[in-house]
C-alpha cells in the first residue's frame, strides 16, 4: 500500500528512489508497492430468510414521556394486560409531532457541549428519548417467523411491539434479536414499535452515545428456518495437514408439527467456484430448536491471512419436501492461529509480531451512528499505519467493522464489555461469539478489561466460567483478559486463560514470562502517550500537547519507548498500541475545554499525527518509507531552534536545509534520528540510504499565506442508497499550492445531490457543531462527510468557502443502487381494541358503558376479526375512547370504517355522525370534527340470527383531504 502526501495529508512528502538518480519509483528487495496486497471481489453475504432495512422512517422525541398515572379500576385491571402499554408505548400515541428520521442515529452528538456534564462522555448531555415506528406486514406474511433485530442501542432499552414488552436490554453494545411471531397484525391494521432508551447508565469511562446507533433489520422466513446467527462454518486442519469444514445449521421451527428437512452446505472459493458440497437429513421439532451437522472436506484452500485475506463463504439451504426454504451465505477463512510462550503468535506457522491498535468505535461528526463505509475507512487508515491488528475496545463491535476486517486482512481481538457471569451478562457473551465466531479476521477473545477483582480468587472463579462459556461456542481460539496488576497474586485470573495480556507494566514482562515460561503473553494495551495533531510545542495552559513523542503518561511510555520493549521480546506476541484514533471523553491529562482524547496516533478525524509515521517506519518493512517532522512553516521564529525528526526504516539519513547539509545519521529504529535545525524559510530535505544506495527521500517546504481551498474525498463514486458515505479532506492551499499546515480559519459548505452528516476537524478543544454546514480547519484540516440520497443517481457536489480564499468543489459519482428495506409506514391511527357488549335482544342505549369496576359482562373485539354468529340475532355495542392525532385534533379528520357486517350507527362524543342501512357488508366513512382532548366512538350494530358479526376490516383515522 502506497502512501502519497494527498491522500495521507502529512507535512513531508516521502518519495521512494530507484537508483543514484533518484527516478521515482518504490524498488527496494524486490518489492513492489503495487500488489503489495491481494484484491478478491467482495463476497456476497446473506442473512437467512428476507432481510429488510427498518431504518428509514422512524419518529423521536429527546427527553423522557412519563407513563400516565394509573388510576380507576378498569384502567389498573386493562394495564395488566398484553398489548395495554400506556404513554408513548402505546400503539395509539400520537407522535405526529415528532421530528422523524432514519437510523442509525446517536442524538447525543447532535447536543451541545456543557461543562457540567461528565468529561468522560465528552462533557455532553445523554438522558433519555423515545422512537416509535410503524409497520405494515403483507397478510402473505402470516405463518412465516418474523423477527426484528437492533444492532445496538445506547444504553438501556425497552422495546414495546403491538403494545406489548417484547424487550429489555442492560448493555449498549449488544444486538437484540426480536421474535415478533406471536405478536403481529397483518395488512391495513398497522403493527407499532416503541423503543424508550436511557443514556444516562454508563458502561465505560468513554464517549458511548445514545439511541439506535446500529441498523435495525426486519427478517422474515419460512416456518421451517436458519436461527438468528444459525451457522458456525469454522475450518480445521488436522494432525496430517488436511482440511475439513464443519459446518453446524441452528434450524428452528413455529409449525405445529415438527418437519423433515434436508440441510445443503456448499463452500465456494474466493472466485466463486464450488468447491465442496454435502447434505445432511434433520428433523426440526416444532417450536423448537435443532442442529443439523455436516462436514466438507477441502483439498489445499488458499489461506487466509493479513497481507492475503481470501475470504471462502458457505452457502447454507434448507429444503422441506423438495423446496428451498431458506438460504444463508456466511464467510469463512482457512488458516492456523497458535501463540507460543516463547516465540509469540503464529498465523499459518509462521511467526507475526501482533502490530494493533486499540480502537473505540466513535468518529468526527457522526458519534456512535457510523456508517458502514467508514469502518472500511478507519481499518484503511489503521492498517496504512502497517497495524495487522486491532482490539475493539472495550465492546462487541459493529458487524460491518469485522466484514471489512475480513476483506482487508485486520486481525480482530474482540472484546467483551461487562465482566459478569451471572445469567443476563452471560447472554450478552454468548451471544458475541455466536455472532462473531465464523470470522478469519478474530484470533482472540477477550473476556474483560482491567478489572478491579483480576487478582481475586473471585475474578479467578468468574473468568473460568466466561471462558468455558466460550470454549462451548468456540474451541478454536485461545481465550484472554487484559490485566493491569494481579498477576503475580497466588489465585488471579492469568491461571485461567489461554493467553495473558498486559496493560501496560513492560517492566514486569521478564518476571512473569520466568515465572510462568509456558504461558503466552502479549501486550493487550500500551504507550498511552498525548499528542496534539499539527502542534510541536507543548502549551498545558491551552490545553496543547506537542506532537514530538515526549509527552507519556504517568503509567505509559511514549511511542519509542514502548514498541522497543515489546519489539526486543520474542515471547512477547505483539502488542495493542493505546490508541489507534483519537475518542470523545476520557480528555486525560486535562478536563475542560479538553472534551476528546490525546491518546491516537490519528486524530478523530483519522488525520494521521507523528505517531502514524513513527510506527508505520517501525512496522513496515518490505518498502523504503521516509516522512519528516515537523512542517516548515514556523513564521516569527526565524533563527530558534526547531527539533527535526526523521520517520524512517533506512539505514542512514541525510538531511539539508536549502541545500546545506545538515548532517547524515545512522537510524535507530527505536529512537529514530533527530537535529535541532535553527528555522529559516525554505526546504528541508531528507534523503535515506540503504546499502549505502538512497532509496527514498522526503521534503518539506515553507507554505505561505492561504490563498484557496482543496476537497479530497476518500472515494469519488458513492452507491445511491442513501447509506453510503465519504470522509471529504479539507485543506488550505498557498499561491503554489502548497497546503498550509498552520491554517485555522472557518469554511462553510453547500452540498447538491447528497447530505451532510457530520463535521470535525481533529481538535480536542474544539467545541464547534458537529452537524450543520460550517466547520474550522484546526492546524491545515478539517473533515467533512457526505452521504448520498436514497434512489440518487449522478453527481453528488460539494463546495468549499471561506472568506478571502478561493473556492473549492469536488464531485463523487453517485451510482443507482438500493438496499433491500421496509418502506415507511405513514402512522396513521388504528382503532382495533374495541370493548364489546353481550348481543342484546333490543336496541340498547348507545351511551350505554359498564362499570368501571366491570370486569366480565363487556368482551374485547379487534377490528377485522369478526365474532360468531348469535343465534337469535339482536343488537351489539361497541365501545372505544382514544386520542386523535395532533393534525386530526386541529383539523378535523374521517372515521374510515372498512367493513360492517349490517346495519350500524356511529356515534362520536354521544353525537351521532354516521349512519349505514344496507344489511349486506359494507364500508361506512364518519367526519370526525376537529377537537383537543380523547374521543369516544361508539358502534350500534345490527345482528342477524346465526351470522358472523362485527368489524370485519380495520377501523382507520385518516386526515382530511
Amino acid at each position: 500500500m502506497n502512501l502519497d502526501r494527498r491522500r495521507f495529508l502529512w507535512t513531508s512528502s516521502a518519495v521512494a528512489l530507484a537508483g543514484a538518480g533518484g527516478a521515482p519509483g518504490l524498488a527496494w528487495g524486490g518489492a513492489s508497492a503495487a500488489g503489495l496486497e491481494r484484491s478478491y471481489p467482495r463476497p456476497q453475504l446473506k442473512a437467512p430468510g428476507e432481510r429488510l432495512s427498518l431504518d428509514q422512517g422512524w419518529r423521536f422525541h429527546l427527553g423522557d414521556v412519563p407513563f400516565p398515572k394509573i388510576r380507576g379500576h378498569g384502567w389498573s385491571y386493562g394495564n395488566a394486560k398484553a398489548g395495554n402499554a400506556g404513554g408513548a408505548a402505546s400503539p395509539e400515541y400520537d407522535d405526529s409531532d415528532w421530528r422523524e428520521l432514519d437510523l442509525p442515529h446517536d442524538w447525543v452528538v447532535e447536543g451541545p457541549f456543557d461543562k457540567d456534564e461528565n468529561l468522560s462522555q465528552g462533557y455532553r448531555p445523554r438522558g433519555k428519548a423515545w422512537y416509535r415506528r410503524a409497520l405494515r406486514l403483507d397478510p402473505a406474511d402470516r405463518g412465516k417467523h418474523l423477527s426484528i433485530e437492533f444492532g445496538a442501542i445506547a444504553t438501556h432499552a425497552t422495546v414495546w411491539f403491538n403494545g406489548s414488552v417484547v424487550a429489555h436490554n442492560w448493555s449498549g453494545y449488544n444486538a437484540l434479536q426480536i421474535d415478533i411471531t406471536p405478536f403481529a397484525r397483518y395488512g391495513d391494521e398497522l403493527n407499532s414499535i416503541a423503543v424508550r432508551v436511557d443514556a444516562d447508565p454508563m458502561e465505560g469511562w468513554w464517549y458511548e452515545g445514545g439511541g439506535i446507533y446500529r441498523h435495525v433489520w426486519l427478517t422474515k422466513r419460512a416456518a421451517v428456518h436458519i436461527a438468528d446467527d444459525g451457522v458456525h462454518a469454522d475450518p480445521r486442519r488436522d494432525g496430517e495437514g488436511r482440511w475439513t469444514l464443519p459446518v453446524v445449521a441452528t434450524l428452528g421451527n413455529i409449525g405445529p408439527k415438527a418437519e423433515a428437512v434436508e440441510v445443503e452446505a456448499q463452500l465456494v472459493d474466493p472466485w466463486g467456484k464450488v468447491v465442496g458440497a454435502g447434505r445432511v437429513a434433520a428433523e426440526a421439532p416444532s417450536l423448537d430448536q435443532a442442529e443439523a451437522r455436516l462436514v466438507l472436506d477441502v483439498a489445499a484452500p488458499r489461506l487466509w491471512s493479513v497481507d492475503d485475506p481470501a475470504l471462502y463463504t458457505v452457502r447454507t439451504r434448507v429444503w422441506q419436501a423438495g423446496r428451498l426454504v431458506d438460504e444463508a451465505i456466511t464467510s469463512t477463512g482457512f488458516r492456523t492461529l497458535r501463540f507460543d510462550a516463547a516465540q509469540g503468535f503464529f498465523l499459518n506457522d509462521r511467526p507475526l509480531k501482533i502490530q494493533g491498535v486499540c480502537l473505540h468505535q466513535d468518529h468526527a461528526g457522526v458519534g456512535v451512528a457510523v456508517p458502514d463505509s467508514l469502518w472500511d475507512f478507519r481499518l484503511r487508515r489503521v492498517k496504512a499505519m502497517g497495524a495487522n491488528a486491532v482490539r475493539c475496545a472495550h465492546n462487541a463491535p459493529a458487524p460491518e467493522m469485522l466484514e471489512a476486517a475480513d476483506r482487508l486482512g485486520v486481525l480482530i481481538l474482540d472484546e467483551n464489555r461487562n465482566f459478569n457471569p451471572s445469567p443476563d451478562y452471560m447472554r450478552q457473551l454468548e451471544w458475541l461469539i455466536r455472532r462473531d465466531r465464523n470470522h478469519p479476521s478474530i484470533f482472540l477473545w477477550s473476556v474483560f478489561n482491567e478489572e478491579p477483582m483480576q487478582g481475586t480468587e473471585a475474578g479467578y472463579q468468574m473468568v473460568r466460567r466466561m471462558v468455558a462459556a466460550v470454549k462451548r461456542l468456540d474451541d478454536s481460539r485461545p481465550v484472554t483478559a487484559a490485566m493491569n496488576f494481579g498477576m503475580f497474586n497466588p489465585i488471579n485470573v492469568s491461571q485461567a486463560v489461554d493467553v495473558v495480556g498486559f496493560n501496560y507494566q513492560p517492566d514486569k514482562y521478564d518476571r512473569f514470562h520466568a515465572e510462568h515460561p509456558n504461558l503466552p503473553l502479549m501486550s493487550s494495551e500500551d504507550t498511552s502517550a498525548f499528542m496534539t495533531r499539527g502542534e510541536w510545542f507543548t502549551d498545558r495552559s491551552r490545553n496543547i500537547l506537542a506532537e514530538n513523542d515526549e509527552e507519556p503518561s504517568s503509567w505509559g511510555n511514549t511511542h519509542r519507548k514502548a514498541w522497543e520493549e515489546i519489539a526486543k521480546r520474542p515471547f512477547v506476541a505483539g502488542a495493542f498500541l493505546w490508541s489507534g484514533l483519537d475518542y470523545r471523553g476520557e480528555p486525560t491529562p486535562f478536563e475542560w475545554p479538553s472534551a476528546s482524547s490525546f491518546f491516537g496516533a490519528m486524530d478523530l478525524c483519522g488525520f494521521p499525527k507523528m505517531a502514524f509515521f513513527l510506527h508505520r517506519a517501525q512496522w513496515i518493512k518490505d518498502r523504503p518509507l521516509l516522512d519528516l517532522a515537523p512542517h516548515w512553516t514556523w513564521p516569527g521564529k526565524e533563527g530558534q531552534p526547531i527539533k527535526v525528526m526523521a520517520l524512517t526504516n533506512a539505514e542512514t539519513v541525510e538531511l539539508r536545509l536549502n541545500g546545506r547539509l545538515v548532517s547524515r545519521q545512522a537510524v535507530d529504529p527505536f529512537v529514530m534520528p533527530s537535529w535541532t535545525v535553527p528555522y529559516a524559510p525554505g526546504r528541508l530535505e531528507a534523503v535515506g540510504y540503504v546499502g549505502g544506495r538512497p532509496v527514498s527521500k522526503a521534503i518539506v517546504e515553507t507554505a505561505g499565506p492561504p490563498v484557496a481551498l482543496r476537497l479530497t474525498p476518500d472515494r469519488t463514486v458513492l452507491t445511491g442508497d442513501g447509506e453510503d458515505a465519504a470522509p471529504v479532506t479539507v485543506e488550505a492551499l498557498d499561491k503554489a499550492g502548497r497546503a498550509v499546515p498552520t491554517a485555522n480559519l472557518p469554511v462553510t459548505f453547500q452540498v447538491d445531490n447528497g447530505r451532510i452528516i457530520g463535521l470535525g476537524n481533529g481538535d480536542p478543544n474544539c467545541h464547534e457543531p458537529e452537524k450543520g454546514n460550517a466547520r474550522s480547519l484546526f492546524n491545515g484540516l478539517a473533515q467533512v462527510i457526505v452521504q448520498s440520497e436514497r434512489g440518487s443517481s449522478g453527481v453528488l457536489r460539494l463546495t468549499a468557502s471561506a472568506p478571502g480564499l478561493r473556492s473549492a468543489q469536488t464531485q463523487l459519482s453517485v451510482q443507482p443502487g438500493t438496499r433491500r428495506a421496509e418502506p415507511r409506514t405513514p402512522p396513521v391511527s388504528i382503532l382495533s381494541d374495541w370493548s364489546m357488549s353481550p348481543v342484546a335482544r333490543t336496541r340498547p342505549d348507545p351511551s350505554t358503558k359498564p362499570a368501571d369496576n366491570d370486569m366480565n359482562s363487556w368482551g374485547w373485539a379487534n377490528s377485522g376479526t369478526l365474532q360468531d354468529g348469535d343465534p337469535v340475532g339482536g343488537f351489539v355495542l361497541y365501545r372505544l375512547a382514544f386520542t386523535p392525532r395532533a393534525t386530526v385534533r386541529r383539523a378535523g379528520g374521517k372515521l374510515v370504517f372498512g367493513r360492517l357486517t349490517g346495519p350500524a350507527e356511529i356515534y362520536v362524543d354521544g353525537v351521532k355522525v354516521a349512519a349505514k342501512t344496507d344489511a349486506a357488508p359494507g364500508a361506512l366513512t364518519a367526519l370526525l370534527l376537529a377537537k383537543e382532548g380523547a374521543r369516544t366512538v361508539v358502534v350500534l350494530m345490527t345482528v342477524a340470527p346465526g351470522v358472523p358479526f362485527g368489524m370485519g376490516a380495520a377501523v382507520i383515522v385518516e386526515e382530511l383531504g
